[in-house]
């Protein structure tokens, strides 16, 4: 096979690839042995036609569409690494040899990653904040425990208020006609929480026990179902139960339910060194965060818009799967928040380039500077991870393999280095107020 790469454009080109004859005639072999076994021929059984009478009833033009879905991949992967490029999308390939007796030939024109031109990212200046915890901090953490730990009280005498949550019936009309998804019954809601369209927590506050009312709303125009958006609409509510959170006392009592410390007061001293540990780890992400920025600022690269297309679906991925750690699903979401999935991916753009623009300075840096994840390194963090999951390091080992993840374990060593190269490197200075 002969492979031949030429440049188009900065990030386009025109790879030329030939395959042997050698090579057609085996793929035309598998495709054969593949579609004989439903070719109907009559006297021969299904997968006993001889290789002659079917081509003789069918022609091996029949074999073809086959023979390059079988040869296609390989002898592209195969050429790809021949020319030492790096695709970044599907390519678009055109066939313009293959039959029984010749070699394949087609053309693939391929987006390819992008060269970076680096600027200065040695000396950069990186804002460092000290840690400092306040008495403060400390009250908002354990007001924040108080409500995690509340009780929710039926209230019978009052209305219901922001922060209640209330058990309701409604049901929905545009018009005179009920719509799909608009009722329910005993539906708990927390007043206040914005899980429900703008303007109807609002209207159910002020409501008693008991009481019933026409709230009146508009879908929003990005609503995800179409024929709601922007549609004025009316639903008829009763509240049947209203239940407020009861907080519990600050004292030793709590300290021991929340904690291992037996007097709130040690447990504040806990509370202010677990602040202080997290803060740590803000900063030190704000830093790595802040040199990276500053280093892909002075940069210059032509994204492909394929690859930010590809962040983007990297990210909605690990939003669904965060959504289904919660119990809910993309689907929920966009019919909770009356947002569409393409609004979603719109949101998601400007940080999918953005975190493509650091990655790809950080590995021309990575090139530039010979950083590289060791041996040692990879073991390390294999045994970081067999620690964490009470496996093997071989097993570890076997299931990163299994599922191609090695690769990527490598990848993530290597930028985590040259982060960590970056700041030995830079220049701290002390973060403004804000």
């Amino acid at each position: 096979m002969t492979a031949s790469w030429e440049k188009t454009e900065k990030n386009l080109g025109v790879l030329e690839v030939e395959v042997s004859v050698e090579r057609v005639e085996a793929a035309l072999d598998k495709a054969f042995q593949k579609v004989v076994k439903k070719a109907n021929v009559p006297g021969f059984r299904k997968g006993k036609v001889p290789r002659s009478i079917f081509e003789a009833r069918f022609g091996v033009e029949s074999l073809y569409n086959d023979a390059i879905d079988i040869l296609l991949p390989e002898a592209y992967s195969e050429a790809v690494e021949e020319a030492g490029i790096f695709p970044v999308d599907r390519p678009e390939i055109d066939i313009d040899q293959f039959g029984k007796g010749q070699t394949m030939k087609f053309k693939a024109k391929v987006t390819v990653k992008p060269e970076v031109k680096l600027g200065d990212y040695k000396g950069v200046e990186v804002p460092v904040s000290e840690v400092d915890v306040t008495d403060a901090e400390i009250a908002e953490e354990l007001e924040r425990l108080q409500t995690r730990y509340a009780e929710l009280i039926v209230v019978d005498e009052e209305a219901a208020a922001n922060g209640d949550t209330v058990s309701i019936d409604f049901d929905g009309y545009v018009g005179d006609e009920a719509f799909e998804g608009g009722k329910a019954e005993n539906y708990a809601l927390e007043l206040g929480s914005g899980s429900f369209i703008p303007g109807f927590e609002e209207q159910v506050v002020g409501m008693s026990t008991g009481d019933s009312k026409d709230v009146n709303v508009t879908f929003p125009e990005t609503y995800h179902a179409a024929e709601l958006a922007g549609k004025e609409a009316v639903f008829k509510v009763k509240l049947h139960e209203i239940k407020r959170k009861q907080l519990p006392e600050l004292d030793d009592e709590f300290a021991k339910d929340v904690s291992e410390f037996d007097t709130l007061d040690e447990y504040k001293t806990d509370l202010k060194t677990q602040i202080a540990d997290r803060k740590k780890r803000e900063n030190d992400a704000a830093r790595e965060n802040a040199v990276v920025e500053a280093v892909a600022a002075k940069a210059e690269v032509e994204i492909p818009e394929a690859m930010i297309e590809g962040e983007v679906e990297n990210m909605m991925r690990d939003f669904d799967n965060r959504l289904r750690q919660q119990g809910m699903n993309l689907e929920m979401y966009t019919s909770f928040s009356g947002q569409t999935v393409e609004d979603l991916r719109t949101q998601m753009k400007s940080d999918a380039e953005k975190r493509v623009l650091n990655n790809l300075v950080l590995e021309a840096i990575a090139k530039e500077e010979n950083i590289s994840a060791s041996e040692e390194d990879i073991e390390k963090e294999l045994q970081t991870m067999a620690d964490m999951y009470k496996r093997s390091i071989d097993e570890i080992r076997s299931i990163l393999g299994a599922n191609g993840s090695l690769s990527s374990l490598n990848d993530e060593i290597t930028l985590r280095k040259t982060i960590e190269f970056l700041l030995e490197n830079s220049k701290e200075i002390a973060a403004s107020a804000e």
